[in-house]
Order: C-alpha cells, then sequence, then structure tokens
C-alpha cells in the first residue's frame, strides 16, 4: 500500500492544473468569460468524447464489474440519505436555512468528473478510465435526480428533460450499447480519440480551478460545515467499508476510494443559480470542496484494503 505522501505526489499534477486554472482566470486575461466556453467545450464535447472512447475500446464485463456498481449505488444512496436528513438533526437542523439547505444538498454526493476521469487514469491505467466511466454512468443520473429533487418546486423546466438531455449521460449509454454490441473503433480513429480524451482531462482541471470562489463562505456555516463533512469525511469512510464488504480487487477499491473523496461537481452553482437559488453560497462550497479534497483524496486513497 501507497504512503499517504506518496499519494499526494500523485495527484500534484491534477491539482497544480486546477491552480493554475484558478490564476489564470484571476491575473490574466483569460477571465471568466473565456473559461465559460472551454467550459462548455468540455462538457458538451470533449468529456462525452472521452466517455465513450473509454467504454469501447475495452470489453465490458458485467459480472466482473457488478460489485463496483453495486459499491457506487451504495455510495450514491448513502450520500444522499446524509444529506437530506440536515435539517431534521438536533441542533444543526436548527441552524440550517431550508432554501440554502435545498441549494446545498447536491455538495454533499455530487462528484467532479473532470477530476475523477484525471486521477482513475492516473491511479490505474486504462482499466480505471473504464471502472470510472461506470461508475459516473450510474451516478449522474442517480445524483442529478437527488439534487434537482429537492429545489424542482422552484424549476422553471422538468428535471427529467435536463437529465435525458445531459452529454455526459448519453455518452455513457451510447458506448455501454455500443459495447455490447460488439462495435470496435477503427484503427485510424484511436489515435485521434485519445488526443481528444488527453485534451478533455487539462482542459477539465483548468476549468475547474477557474471556475473556483472565495467570497461568499462567511454565510451559513453550519450548513457548509454539514456537507462538506459529508463529502470529504463520510462518504470515503462509507466506500472503505463497502469496498471491504464487497471484496473489490485493489484496482477496482481503488478507483471506488477515489470516486468517494473527489470534489463535488463544478456544475452545482449553475444548477442552483438556474432554478433560482442562491448560485454564489453553493459556489463557495464548491471551492471550499475542491481545496479539501487534497486532503480528503490521499486520506481515501490510504486507508487500508
Amino acid at each position: 500500500m501507497l504512503e499517504p505522501v506518496t499519494y499526494a505526489q500523485l495527484l500534484f499534477p491534477d491539482f497544480s492544473l486546477i491552480v493554475i486554472g484558478w490564476l489564470l482566470c484571476r491575473f490574466t486575461a483569460l477571465d471568466r468569460s473565456v473559461w465559460d466556453k472551454v467550459e462548455s467545450l468540455v462538457y458538451y464535447f470533449l468529456f462525452p468524447v472521452l466517455l465513450f472512447h473509454s467504454i469501447v475500446r475495452s470489453p465490458l464485463d458485467f459480472g466482473a464489474m457488478s460489485h463496483l456498481i453495486t459499491a457506487g449505488v451504495g455510495l450514491g444512496l448513502c450520500g444522499i440519505a446524509l444529506a437530506y436528513a440536515l435539517p431534521f438533526l438536533p441542533w444543526i437542523g436548527t441552524h440550517i436555512d431550508r432554501r440554502d439547505h435545498a441549494a446545498s444538498a447536491q455538495v454533499a454526493f455530487r462528484f467532479n468528473s473532470f477530476i475523477c476521469l484525471a486521477l482513475a487514469e492516473r491511479l490505474a491505467g486504462a482499466p480505471g478510465l473504464l471502472m470510472i466511466a461506470v461508475l459516473i454512468g450510474v451516478g449522474v443520473p442517480m445524483l442529478n435526480i437527488a439534487a434537482v429533487w429537492p429545489m424542482a418546486r422552484h424549476a422553471q423546466t422538468g428535471f427529467l428533460r435536463q437529465l435525458v438531455r445531459n452529454p455526459l449521460i448519453v455518452a455513457t449509454a451510447i458506448g455501454l450499447i455500443a459495447n455490447l454490441l460488439g462495435f470496435s473503433l477503427p484503427w485510424w480513429a484511436d489515435p485521434t480519440l485519445t488526443r481528444i480524451g488527453s485534451a478533455a482531462l487539462a482542459l477539465g482541471l483548468l476549468a475547474a480551478g477557474a471556475g473556483m470562489q472565495f467570497a461568499t463562505l462567511g454565510r451559513g456555516k453550519v450548513l457548509a460545515m454539514s456537507v462538506l463533512t459529508i463529502r470529504h469525511l463520510l462518504l470515503p469512510l462509507t466506500a472503505w467499508g463497502l469496498a471491504l464488504a464487497l471484496k473489490l480487487d485493489p484496482a477496482q477499491a481503488t478507483v471506488l476510494m477515489a470516486f468517494s473523496a473527489v470534489p463535488t461537481a463544478s456544475s452545482a452553482y449553475v444548477l442552483a443559480a438556474r432554478m433560482g437559488y442562491n448560485g454564489p453560497f453553493v459556489a463557495g462550497l464548491v471551492t471550499l470542496s475542491t481545496v479539501l479534497g487534497v486532503l480528503s483524496l490521499p486520506f481515501a486513497l490510504a486507508l487500508p484494503r
């Protein structure tokens, strides 16, 4: 088992890109207007291509993946239950604004796909990318529904339509169908798709850094501490228990632990703002979650398995 320091060194290239993205956005002409377009490029084109390529290029054995899928679903359901329960807990519930909770609950259980994909390849190579693609395919629909549900009464559009138009869900579904049908990519397409995947990971991490905001962290401290404790402490411990209980092999356990401890989704604040909630407050939580990921990932990956 690698030591925590070794894991920190392994994660440094990815988090250094996040810091570079923040510095570029704050102190150069590459301001927020530029990174909005970069995020759109990554979200609507580069990442879907990466997910599709990752799934199609390797035969998918659902029997071998069944325990990992079970663990991913169990982890997501635990995160949702913990986040939803916060307003009903003694003392904590009395210090939480219900409207802010509706917008912020998603921070506790959603995950940053950009960082997931980068880490999975770094930790477990091409098999790791396939595993994380499956976890993303399972997690994105379930967790997006859970994120939208508390805010649904204020939504201007139906959340089901938002889900079926999600490019990550669409790319994963098409990739799974193609894999099951035995489709294989022509040899000449592989180098191009590999380069697109590399661009997706680098630009995704830079965009995650560019989206960080620190100015709105002063309010709702109990709520902030609660959702971030779930995201960066309780979920890694839950994943650890699931990995042991389901006897995941070392590669699957490593990917699951990384999946459990990554920062929350950078799009959480966009969803909150679009549905009429306090987007800047959620953006502050996303920022702090990104910073806490530097600590929670080495912690999660160093737990004995």
